[in-house]
């Protein structure tokens, strides 16, 4: 899956939201999940993909993540709950 995405991680269900843009969305969360990216994603140990978006290049892939940063938690929610209802780590979906 190397193309532009946009992703949402999160320690646990409703828990601590990351939003974050990337070109290769596979190596990206595995970072993650290895603790290789440091800073907030690590203190809050956000190693769940709750949701991504594939986009067309990457400056329309960082718009994205500008405008879902820029919205609430309960938009981003909405946006998590409608394509992943049980919170599932999507990583497997997105690694085979």
């Amino acid at each position: 899956m190397k193309s532009p995405a946009v992703y949402i991680m999160a320690n646990r269900r409703n828990g601590t939201l990351y939003t974050g843009v990337s070109s290769n969305l596979v190596q990206r969360v595995w970072q993650h999940k290895e603790g290789r990216l440091g800073g907030f994603s690590a203190k809050y140990k956000t190693t769940r993909l709750v949701y991504f978006e594939q986009c067309g290049d990457m400056l329309s892939a960082i718009e994205r993540e500008k405008q879902i940063k820029a919205g609430s938690r309960k938009k981003k929610l909405v946006l998590i709950e409608t394509m992943n209802p049980d919170w599932r780590d999507l990583y497997s979906d997105i690694s085979q």
